[in-house]
């Protein structure tokens, strides 16, 4: 489930951050968007398995999926998307107008992500600006519209973010995708890797620090920010980019570092 605790974390932090001083978080729109966050997710991965069934025949790690082991036709995985979607339409009508567009924005960036990776050496920046909707939307959701001078800068470190944690997932499959001729950020990177994940950190910390400032953050959500640098810090210093397993414990580890940030968020409302 990791990707889909990649997807919720910033939804629960622009919730967090919405919440009035001195109180926890909206737990019914935690709730709503934990829901969303699963069904969304789901139907990203319908999506992407769809467009990429032919290269995931050619991949070890992915030739089991439904769609390319064949198990599924495409028709049954657009019945089964259109199941997904109808339900995410449920949890975004449950919200106030200017959050249902909002919402509604997004799908265009959830269906053409994985294209990308045929067209551009960067789609781990268009997987972060797609990834990260919910750090507006949460927001959104809570006061009725985007305060942008708190929900930008979060967006950005949610997309920072994606940058990093992608990167390094990216690396598990170069040597397949140099193969089936698909483009990533672990390709273009190559051994300059670290350093762009060290900018990519150093811009999410920044951009963490603004929106704490623009909404009148307390110590403990900059001691988060903090023990999030010294995480991603220590990710990034003991990753080893050849080796598939470390890669893959690198990326899962992330989840922590959205779940510091939460904290931070809560105990420093409180």
């Amino acid at each position: 489930p990791s990707g889909t605790w990649l997807l919720y974390l910033p939804c629960t932090w622009s919730i967090g951050l919405a919440a009035e001083p001195g109180c926890l978080p909206n737990w019914h729109m935690l709730s709503l968007f934990g829901v969303g966050a699963v069904l969304m997710r789901g139907a990203g991965c319908t999506i992407n398995d769809m467009w990429d069934r032919d290269y995931d025949k050619k991949v070890v790690r992915t030739a089991s999926r439904p769609l390319a082991a064949g198990d599924i036709s495409t028709f049954q995985s657009f019945v089964f998307l259109g199941g997904q979607l109808s339900l995410a339409l449920c949890v975004l009508l449950c919200l106030n107008y200017y959050s249902i567009v909002l919402g509604a924005a997004s799908l265009s960036l959830v269906i053409t992500y994985p294209l990308m990776k045929r067209i551009t050496y960067w789609p781990q920046l268009i997987l972060g600006l797609t990834f990260n909707w919910g750090a507006l939307l949460g927001w959104s959701a809570i006061k009725g519209s985007c305060e942008w001078s708190v929900c930008l800068p979060l967006y950005l470190a949610g997309v920072m973010w994606t940058l990093v944690y992608d990167t390094i997932y990216a690396h598990q499959d170069k040597r397949d995708d140099i193969i089936i001729g698909v483009k990533s950020t672990a390709l273009q990177f190559k051994e300059d890797t670290k350093q762009w994940l060290s900018g990519f950190s150093l811009a999410m910390l920044l951009s963490l620090c603004m929106a704490g400032m623009n909404c009148n953050q307390t110590f403990p959500y900059y001691s988060a920010v903090a023990a999030i640098g010294a995480h991603l810090a220590h990710q990034i210093y003991t990753l080893d980019i050849d080796k598939p397993e470390d890669c893959w414990k690198k990326f899962a580890s992330n989840r922590t570092v959205g779940v510091l940030l939460f904290i931070g968020i809560v105990l420093g409302n409180l």
